[in-house]
C-alpha cells in the first residue's frame, strides 16, 4: 500500500468517527499513524541473490553478517555453516565448479574476508564460478585510517586476485551489483569475484514498494561464444593431417560438461586420448583409446595434440622439457590471452568448448584423417604392459605390515571403481600422487582434487560443497598433513548430516614420518607429525561413526560399510612412518635437498 493509499485511509476513518452523547471526545482513541512498510539492505541482497537463482550458501557468520544470514535462510536459501571461512569457500568453489553456476561464501570482515580470500584467489586459479560476499566496515574511517572495527580495505586488496571486484555502498545498487557479480564469475573463462558489501549499505532502510522496482529478471547470464569458422577450418586441417595426434582433456571439459561430444569426436577419428588430474572420467580411464598410461609418449612422440579444455602450463612442463619440439598444439579455449602463452599454438579455437566441439563435429565429414595406423595399437601396447606392472607393485605390497600407501590403496581401488558414482575428493603429496594413479576414473566431474595451484587444505570444503552441490556420496581421500589444515570442518560434516567419508592416510608426517632433526636438539623434524595420532577420535568427538583400520582387510571392509551408510564416517588409516616420499612425483621442485645441507 503506497503511503497516499494510506493517508486516504486514515483521513476516511477519521471523518467517519463519531463521539458517544455525553462524551466530550477528548479520550476517544486516535488511530496510529501509517507508514509504508520497510525493508533492510540485507533482505534487498538475499532477494537479489534468489534472484539470480542462488539457493545455497557457504560461510562463517558473525558482525556485521549475521542478521543476513538468517534473513538468507528465511528467503529460501540454504546456509551451510562452517567453522573456517577457508573451508566454506573451498565448498563454494567446488559447488561451482560441479553446478557451471557461482557458489556463493559469505564471511565477515577483515581477517574473515582474508581467509575466505584464499579460496577466491583459488577459485580464479582454477576457473571455478565463485562470489565472495563480505561485510565490511563504514568506509570513512578506513580510509582515512582512523582506526575503526576491523577496519580493512578490502576491495583494494580482492582486486590483484579475483577475476572481479565490486564495493556496494548503498542498497538501491545491490541488485545491479549481484548480477554483475553472477556474470563476471560465470561468463568467459570462469572465476572468483568479491562483492564488498558496506555495514551502512546492510543496515540502509528503504520502503518496501521502492524496493520492489529494483528487482528484474536477468536475461542471459552466461551467452554462448562460439568460435570463429576460419579457425574451426584451420584447427582440423592440422588435425587431419596428423600422423600422431593426441586429445589433451583438462578439467576445462569437465567443467563444461562436454563428454558426450568429445566422445562422438574420439570415436570418429579414433585420437587417442590422455585426461589431466581433474578431468579423469570425462572418457573412461579404462577406454580403448585411453593413453592415460602414455604420457610420456603422448608427448614425445605426438605431431598434433588437441588442448580441450586444459592449459599448457606447470602441469603439462609448459609445453617443454620431454614434448617434441616439433609438436604442433591446437588449443581450443575461451580465454584469448591463454594462447601462445608458453609454446606457440598453430590453430587457436577461440569460444566456448561446447560450440567449438559443434562446429568441428559438424566440419569433420568434410575431412579424411591421415593417422599412421600403428600409433593407436602402439600405446594400446603400451598402455596393456605399463597397466600389468602398476597391478603388480599393487599385488607385492597388498600385504605389507604396516601399511603403505600401495597397500592401502590396493584395499581401496576395488571398492571406488565399484562404486563409480562415489565423488572422489583427494589431497596430499604421496597420498593425492599415488591415489590418482590407482583409481581408475569412468564418470566425469567425480574427482576432485587440488588442481592447479596444487595447494593443500581443500579436502573438506570440498567434499562438502560436493555433497550439497549434488547429493552424492563423497569419499575424500587425504593425508594426514593435508587433513591438518581443513580437519576441525570434519564436524560440518557431521552437524549436516552428509553423507561423506573422510579417508587418513597417517604414516605421521608430510611426505612422512622420518624426518630427522639435524641440529639435534630434540625437537620434531620439519616435516614430522605424529604417527600414533587417533584421528577416529576426532570423528567420535562429533559423532561419526569411526573406524581405525591397520589391515588392508579391515580398510575395504570399513570403506564398503561407510558407503553403504551415507552419512558422517572417518576411516583411520594406520601406515608405516618409512612410507612415502619428499614431496611425491615433484620432488624435482624443491630447490634444497635435504643431501645437499651441510651440518
Amino acid at each position: 500500500m503506497t503511503t497516499a493509499q494510506n493517508n486516504k485511509k486514515n483521513n476516511s476513518t477519521m471523518s467517519t468517527n463519531t463521539t458517544p452523547a455525553g462524551n466530550c471526545g477528548c479520550n476517544a482513541p486516535k488511530p496510529s499513524p501509517a507508514y509504508p512498510a520497510q525493508v533492510t539492505g540485507m533482505d534487498i541482497l538475499a532477494r537479489a541473490l534468489r534472484m539470480v537463482g542462488i539457493d545455497t550458501m557457504y560461510g562463517l557468520v558473525g558482525i556485521p553478517v549475521t542478521d543476513f544470514s538468517y534473513i538468507a535462510q528465511d528467503r529460501g536459501i540454504r546456509f551451510i555453516g562452517f567453522r573456517h571461512e577457508q573451508q566454506a569457500g573451498m565448498a563454494a568453489a567446488t559447488h561451482g565448479y560441479l553446478t557451471a553456476t557461482p557458489g556463493v561464501l559469505l564471511t565477515v570482515s577483515s581477517l574473515g574476508f582474508l581467509n575466505g580470500l584464499t579460496a577466491t584467489a583459488n577459485a580464479t586459479v582454477n576457473c571455478y564460478p565463485m562470489i565472495q560476499i563480505s561485510g565490511s566496515s563504514v568506509r570513512e574511517p578506513i580510509d582515512l585510517l582512523q582506526g575503526t572495527y576491523e577496519g580493512l580495505d578490502q576491495l583494494n586488496i580482492a582486486k590483484p586476485l579475483v577475476k572481479a571486484a565490486y564495493r556496494v555502498n548503498k542498497p538501491q545498487d545491490i541488485p545491479t551489483a549481484v548480477v554483475r557479480a553472477y556474470r563476471a564469475a560465470i561468463s568467459g573463462r570462469p572465476g572468483g569475484v568479491y562483492l564488498d558489501v558496506t555495514t551502512p549499505c546492510l543496515g540502509a532502510i528503504m520502503d518496501s514498494a521502492e524496493a520492489e522496482k529494483l528487482f528484474f529478471e536477468p536475461v542471459d547470464l552466461c551467452p554462448a561464444a562460439p568460435p570463429a569458422p576460419a579457425a574451426v577450418t584451420r584447427a582440423m586441417q592440422l588435425i587431419a593431417s596428423a600422423k600422431k595426434p593426441a586429445i589433451i582433456i583438462g578439467k576445462g571439459a569437465a567443467y563444461a560438461k562436454v563428454e558426450d561430444k568429445l566422445d562422438k569426436f574420439v570415436k570418429a577419428t579414433g585420437i587417442p586420448y590422455l585426461p589431466m588430474s581433474m578431468a579423469k572420467g570425462v572418457l573412461p580411464d579404462n577406454g580403448p583409446l585411453s593413453a592415460l598410461s602414455c604420457r610420456s609418449t603422448v608427448m614425445e612422440e605426438s605431431d598434433v595434440v588437441i588442448l580441450a579444455g586444459a592449459r599448457l602450463n606447470w602441469l603439462l612442463s609448459r609445453g617443454q622439457g620431454k614434448w617434441n619440439p616439433d609438436t604442433k598444439f591446437v588449443q581450443l579455449d575461451i580465454e584469448p590471452t591463454e594462447i601462445d602463452c608458453n609454446r606457440h599454438i598453430s590453430a587457436p579455437v577461440i569460444g566456448d568448448l561446447s560450440s567449438t566441439l559443434d562446429a568441428m563435429l559438424k566440419a569433420l565429414p568434410d575431412y579424411k584423417m591421415s593417422m599412421d595406423p600403428a600409433w593407436v595399437p602402439s600405446l594400446q601396447t603400451q598402455t596393456k604392459e605399463k597397466n600389468a606392472k602398476f597391478a603388480q607393485r599393487l599385488t607385492d605390497n597388498a600385504n605389507a605390515q604396516p601399511m603403505n600407501h600401495w597397500t592401502a590403496l590396493s584395499a581401496i581401488k576395488p571398492v571406488l571403481e565399484a562404486n563409480p558414482d562415489v565423488i572422489l575428493v583427494n589431497e596430499g603429496a604421496n597420498t593425492l600422487d599415488d591415489t590418482r594413479d590407482a583409481v581408475d576414473m569412468s564418470l566425469p566431474r567425480h574427482r576432485i582434487d587440488c588442481a592447479t595451484w596444487a595447494i593443500m587444505g581443500m579436502g573438506m570444503g570440498s567434499a562438502i560443497g560436493a555433497a550439497v552441490a549434488t547429493g552424492k556420496s563423497v569419499v575424500a581421500i587425504e593425508g594426514d598433513s593435508a587433513f591438518g589444515f581443513s580437519g576441525m570442518d570434519f564436524s560440518t560434516i557431521c552437524r549436516f548430516k552428509l553423507p561423506v567419508t573422510v579417508v587418513i592416510f597417517n604414516n605421521g608426517g608430510i611426505y612422512n614420518g622420518i624426518g630427522v632433526n639435524l641440529s639435534g636438539n630434540g625437537d620434531p623434524a620439519p616435516t614430522t607429525l605424529d604417527v600414533t595420532a587417533r584421528y577416529d577420535k576426532l570423528g567420535d568427538a562429533f559423532g561419526a561413526k569411526t573406524y581405525y583400520v591397520t589391515t588392508p582387510s579391515e580398510l575395504s571392509a570399513a570403506l564398503n560399510e561407510a558407503i553403504a551408510l551415507r552419512g558422517p564416517v572417518l576411516i583411520d588409516v594406520q601406515l608405516g612412518a618409512d612410507s612415502g616420499k619428499e614431496s611425491g612425483h615433484i620432488g624435482y621442485l624443491n630447490p634444497e635437498a635435504l643431501e645437499h645441507i651441510t651440518v
